[in-house]
């Protein structure tokens, strides 16, 4: 499957947990491997045949803006859509990006790399004929706090404040989306992706996907180590990875 969905990168948070660093850069612009993070997350969605992304900045974006540009370099198309003075939570920024959004889109976080099967994610998707679907992962609270309940291919539970024991996966952070999801939701006023999760859930229409391969991200200082390795090795299996797409 060539040309996938396109993705929508939400990269406007404040990064808090990364001070100080994050003071004068973005999260997205840390480096590693000497190389800022979303240098590698792009070239990993090129990798799995994206070749469209909406980046929807908010806190130091126009930094991201500025090294990203129009994402040729990367092989990609992309675009942007600010915040503006308010930030919008997850969900917020979401709702504004789709007017550039003609049906359904991958989303993804600003500090997430995920190295699984895109293609075979947006198949599962299409067939489920679902509104969105969510990946998952087999935690066991292992590398977070488990939030899902999951079995036999379907969600049960999905809540990342009102947890319980019966959560042993967790929400990977690569879901599938169909535009028309977000149609009662609020535009210009700040709100959580989980929301339209859950509001998908109880109408029966958010399919499951579980990935086996685990999530790497750069929104903690332990996590930033750990995928360095991992692209560090990664490299050293596939030394064109990192510049397939430039």
């Amino acid at each position: 499957m060539k040309n996938l969905f396109p993705a929508v990168i939400l990269a406007g948070g404040l990064a808090t947990r990364l001070r100080p660093v994050t003071e004068k850069i973005p999260k997205s612009l840390i480096e590693i491997n000497n190389e800022p993070f979303i240098a590698h997350q792009l070239g990993l969605l090129y990798e799995k045949d994206i070749r469209r992304v909406i980046l929807c900045i908010g806190y130091l974006g126009d930094k991201i803006r500025d090294y990203v540009g129009d994402g040729s370099r990367f092989g990609l198309e992309v675009s942007y859509v600010q915040d503006g003075p308010q930030l919008l939570g997850t969900g917020g920024a979401i709702k504004r990006a789709l007017p550039q959004i003609e049906n359904a889109f991958f989303v993804l976080y600003g500090d997430s790399y995920l190295n699984c099967d895109y293609a075979a994610v947006q198949t599962a998707y299409v067939k489920s004929q679902k509104l969105g679907l969510m990946t998952v992962f087999h935690n066991e609270n292992l590398w977070d706090t488990s939030n899902i309940e999951y079995s036999d291919g379907e969600i049960l539970a999905y809540d990342k404040t009102n947890r319980t024991e019966r959560m042993r996966y967790i929400d990977y952070g690569l879901g599938l989306l169909n535009a028309s999801a977000f149609q009662y939701a609020p535009c210009d006023q700040a709100f959580d992706l989980a929301l339209i999760y859950q509001q998908l859930l109880q109408q029966h229409q958010l399919a499951a996907y579980e990935v086996t391969e685990r999530f790497y991200e750069v929104g903690s200082f332990a996590g930033i180590e750990e995928l360095g390795a991992y692209l560090k090795r990664k490299c050293q299996v596939n030394p064109f990875a990192l510049r397939s797409a430039r």
